[in-house]
């Protein structure tokens, strides 16, 4: 969730929620942090868990994979949630679900949303809009109405079983690129504010000397949106040819699909 998108439909869909159901008390765990993925975490058969992740090449992200075994349910009610750019969620959703349903969960509904896409400012710009936030509002109302109502029923969400391989760009050649190992870099307008290094995910960006990376990048996009002076910038080819070939061929708008 390092750039808030899948925070806001969560968050959206959580507090329609809260106001429906109005004895449940809410509590929020933001995952976004490496510190807070260390502490594995148990739900009663009570509990009703929304579960928001990004997508990463159609798939649950590789890095979330720990965190989410570690997420244990007892019969709790379950809700994943998908965000994705624009392009497509493919299995993610599907994935999502599986991983709760193996730790104990029992889903009764699941969605995927759009966000704007980590590698762009224009593909799916400024999304979740108030299109997307009025469908998570509704989408609680039928979570609330079937809840209320103890309505069983198979949500049959989409996706491929096994699950496809992660999504992976090609060339002008149709070979594929691998873009795991590209880097942010930093230029010379940099003020040294920190802010990059407190919202990477990963904990990747060196606090002392935030040109240096000191683990993997996982492109969430974090560091140069939020970024006061638009210091970090990517320039890897194959990276910048795969993000105008997403912003070229799906800038068709998209819209949320809700299984219930």
């Amino acid at each position: 969730m390092a750039t808030v998108t899948s925070k806001k439909v969560i968050d959206e869909i959580g507090n329609r929620l809260l106001k429906n159901i109005d004895i449940l008390k809410g509590d929020t765990i933001d995952f976004t942090s490496p510190s807070v993925r260390e502490k594995a975490i148990s739900f009663s058969e009570d509990d009703i868990v929304l579960v928001g992740i990004p997508v990463y090449a159609g798939r649950v992200p590789n890095v979330l994979l720990k965190y989410l075994n570690s997420i244990k349910g007892k019969s709790s009610k379950a809700i994943p949630v998908v965000l994705y750019g624009n392009r497509n969620y493919d299995d993610a959703l599907l994935e999502l679900n599986d991983r709760l349903i193996d730790n104990g969960f029992d889903v009764i509904a699941a969605g995927s949303f759009i966000g704007e896409h980590s590698f762009s400012y224009t593909l799916a710009k400024d999304r979740p809009d108030t299109s997307d936030l009025s469908i998570a509002r509704d989408f609680a109302d039928a979570i609330y109405s079937k809840i209320k109502n103890n309505i069983d029923k198979e949500l049959n969400i989409k996706g491929s079983r096994p699950y496809r391989k992660y999504y992976i760009p090609k060339d002008k050649e149709k070979k594929p690129v691998d873009i795991r190992k590209v880097t942010p870099k930093t230029d010379e307008n940099c003020i040294d504010c920190k802010i990059c290094s407190e919202v990477c995910p990963m904990g990747s960006i060196d606090y002392e000397d935030v040109s240096v990376l000191n683990n993997i990048c996982i492109k969430c996009g974090a560091c140069i949106k939020k970024c006061p002076k638009n210091s970090k910038y990517f320039d890897d080819e194959g990276y910048l040819r795969h993000k105008r070939e997403l912003e070229d061929e799906f800038k068709k708008r998209r819209e949320p699909e809700l299984f219930i």
